[in-house]
């Protein structure tokens, strides 16, 4: 009897394991690919490279050592530090309307990449924040595999073709390159499983299936990266009208309509706050110039390391990351087997798309008539990323062209696979000639191209043998046998391309302690801080500053700040507002925007790219040294909040930045205003009050003003337009001052006045 149970439970496993064996090998790849994680005690967070190269962890000799991968600086000054600002305010019970360590305040949930909304946000509620983090990346490539997995299966896909389809598309280049920054490849997983929820609505009268078409859209809109969700919104709207076509039922398809439109419109809450703060920032008026993917490059298509890898130190050419469209030679190969395929409406519908996305995203010139669009995001982001869509049509035409390949091994249609094998050996052909025979590289990078190429070439014949071998057999079992062969070369191609670039790294770098950064935490209060200190101290830590590093931030914050440099109106830049150390007015902005601590390097003393701290003792004291740094207190920054009692009106932006930067200009008892302030009376210059703060947190800040004659109240915080404020419980009106920050009109006496952000709820 026990025998007979054992045998029992024996069977049910082998069962279970047959039933089952597709999705195990899923985990299993995915599984080997975490492994550094969840065995090693490593995180998928580029620490080694945080502790080298960015300040003040950079300065300790302890720190020092071999960094894999120096690809990717936005996790560490941008990504990592805004998903702490996103976690520490929803912990305190708020929205992150704002973000008041950069730039001297700047959205936050309308910065997309904050990614305030996603629900994976939850696991930082339930693990220590850097597991989450880890477990947020890891779970990309995963999703990602089993969303295609569902959607192959769904169009009657065989399992290892889809499998197959998966394993290209977990790994793919776009997942890889972008997968630790936790927003761009986590908008894109869930594409497949936008298409299988539209399959499904389409095939069954099912309501789930139309809630999850709902969901799944929004979702990729609340994951971090407009431009990502925005490709994955156009294809899905592109299927939709397909599956009409196809199907020729109008009453199911206005129906899954509806619930696209329910997606996009949960996705508004998101949205619409973007929208609002990129019609503020510089980004509304700076089309994208390049970052097309040159037509020669497109050979890491199936060779990725054609022209180096940055983690090798040896890439010379372009942009590794913005231009990986890497898929595998297997499964790019299997994608011309679609054509002879049965279902060639989904074929034709994949290859169109994939083949626009690749001549959108390349130098051509249909990316051309793009650019000169001028359509928002499309037009104004970097073009490359759109490889995405080829990678991930062609990944699931590799699942279509698998199973039309076994359909032709068993009708032993050789001219066909010979045809398809003919057409890619071809390329492969052209591209080694052009390396050993016209020797179109120099020597030194020849050497590295065919070097990272014979890998390609010998997956290449190794599928080809085969294929061909398997074709002389009617064996069903050697067939799948040859499948399985093929599925292994894939996930094998894609791990290897996988675990060179993602590193793994000692979870205790992340973010060590450093006697200066809680010094300067301890001391600094309602003040700011000015050095060499980037977003990836400032945000993290909560200090706050006035430079700044994001795609989308004030527009007019970065005139002012790009324009101190002589004084004369400068727009600002792309993406960073920053102060040049040897400005002929930065003076006067740490001044004007209470500027407390300058941070200073003892490295730097006397160089001429720092900020000399070292010509003023009686305005920069110091108060804190140690082996590394040295932080000076500056004694005439102005408080953030500040009474004046004189103003001049002017129009204009460039009359403004001339007269705030002209020498004669007194900015420290004159505010500039852009309209005359609802003031009942003259204000007297020889008036006396003050001014403090309160209370200051991200959304709402509290200033106690005691005066004895009518005045303006300035903050030097950024304005926006959802910043509102009331005196004594009254609403009022904020004036735009000195260019790009805050004033209100307050009465004599005294008075509470609150400023606070109105979000959307």
């Amino acid at each position: 009897m026990l025998d007979s149970g054992k045998n029992s439970k024996k069977n049910k496993m082998k069962k279970n394991i047959l039933k089952f064996w597709s999705i195990i090998f899923i985990f299993t790849i995915w599984a080997i690919f975490s492994s550094p994680y969840f065995f090693q005690n490593r995180v998928p967070f580029p620490s080694k490279y945080q502790v080298t190269f960015f300040a003040p962890w950079s300065h300790y000799q302890e720190f020092a050592g071999p960094v894999k991968n120096n690809a990717m600086p936005d996790i560490i000054t941008q990504i990592y530090p805004w998903k702490h600002v996103t976690i520490e305010s929803l912990k305190n019970g708020q929205l992150p309307y704002w973000n008041p360590y950069n730039f001297a305040g700047n959205p936050h949930i309308a910065n997309f990449q904050s990614a305030v909304f996603s629900p994976f946000n939850l696991l930082f509620f339930i693990l220590p924040f850097i597991d989450a983090w880890s477990l947020n990346i890891l779970l990309q490539p995963l999703l990602a595999a089993l969303f295609t997995y569902l959607y192959m299966r769904e169009v009657r896909v065989s399992k290892v073709g889809a499998l197959i389809s998966s394993t290209a598309f977990m790994f793919c280049g776009f997942m890889t390159t972008w997968m630790a920054y936790g927003t761009l490849s986590m908008a894109i997983a869930f594409l497949p499983l936008v298409l299988f929820a539209i399959e499904k609505s389409f095939g069954k009268k099912n309501v789930w299936f139309l809630v999850l078409l709902s969901i799944s859209l929004a979702i990729s809109f609340f994951s971090g990266h407009v431009q990502t969700s925005l490709y994955l919104a156009i294809v899905s709207a592109f299927y939709l009208v397909f599956k009409y076509i196809e199907s020729r039922d109008i009453k199911k398809s206005l129906i899954v309509a509806v619930f696209f439109a329910l997606g996009i419109g949960i996705s508004l809450i998101q949205v619409v706050p973007t929208l609002a703060l990129y019609n503020e920032s510089v980004r509304s008026t700076i089309i994208a110039k390049g970052g097309e993917i040159p037509l020669n490059y497109l050979v890491t298509v199936f060779a990725p390391d054609f022209y180096g890898n940055p983690v090798t130190r040896n890439d010379w050419i372009g942009s590794y990351a913005e231009w990986a469209s890497f898929i595998g030679i297997a499964p790019l190969l299997l994608a011309f087997f679609a054509f002879f395929a049965k279902k060639k409406s989904y074929t034709y519908f994949f290859a169109i798309v994939g083949v626009l996305a690749l001549l959108f995203s390349s130098d051509t010139p249909l990316r051309q008539l793009l650019s000169m669009s001028n359509i928002p995001v499309l037009a104004t982001s970097i073009p490359s990323r759109m490889i995405v869509i080829f990678s991930i049509c062609f990944a699931i035409l590799s699942g279509f062209g698998f199973d039309s390949l076994q359909q032709l091994i068993k009708d032993k249609s050789r001219k066909q696979i010979l045809a398809v094998f003919g057409v890619l050996g071809l390329l492969l052909f052209i591209v080694w000639a052009l390396l050993l025979i016209l020797h179109i590289l120099p020597a030194d990078k020849a050497s590295l191209a065919k070097k990272n190429l014979i890998l390609p070439t010998l997956i290449f014949f190794v599928s080809g043998f085969v294929v061909f071998a398997s074709s002389f057999f009617k064996n069903k079992r050697i067939i799948f046998a040859a499948g399985i062969v093929l599925l292994i070369l894939t996930a094998f191609d894609s791990l290897r391309f996988a675990t060179k670039w993602i590193p793994f790294d000692q979870r205790s770098l992340v973010y060590p302690d450093a006697a200066v950064i809680k010094e300067i935490k301890k001391t600094i209060g309602n003040g700011r801080v000015f050095g060499n200190l980037g977003t990836e101290v400032t945000s993290y830590y909560g200090i706050q500053s006035i430079e700044g590093y994001d795609p989308l931030y004030i527009g007019r914050y970065g005139d002012f700040a790009h324009s101190s440099f002589a004084g004369n109106f400068e727009e600002a830049e792309r993406s960073v507002a920053q102060l040049s150390d040897r400005s002929k007015y930065n003076e006067r902005v740490l001044d004007l925007l209470g500027v407390s601590i300058i941070f200073h390097p003892k490295a730097d003393t006397f160089t001429t790219w720092a900020f000399p701290v070292w010509d003023d003792k009686e305005k920069y004291i110091k108060f804190y040294e140690d082996d590394k740094f040295e932080l000076y207190k500056n004694t005439t920054a102005l408080s953030r909040a500040k009474l004046f009692y004189s103003y001049e009106v002017i129009t204009g932006k460039k009359n403004i930045v001339k007269k705030f930067y002209s020498d004669s200009f007194d900015f420290r008892d004159t505010l500039i205003l852009e309209e005359e302030p609802d003031i009942s009376e003259v204000l007297e210059q020889n008036a006396k009050g003050s001014a403090e703060i309160s209370s200051y947190s991200p959304n709402k800040v509290i200033v106690v003003v005691k005066t004895d004659k009518p005045a303006l109240l300035f903050l030097s915080d950024n304005y926006y337009p959802n910043w509102k404020a009331k005196v004594n419980g009254k609403e009022t009106k904020i004036y735009r001052a000195d260019y790009t920050f805050r004033a209100i009109v307050v009465p004599s006496g005294e008075s509470k006045v609150e400023f606070y952000y109105k979000g959307l709820f």
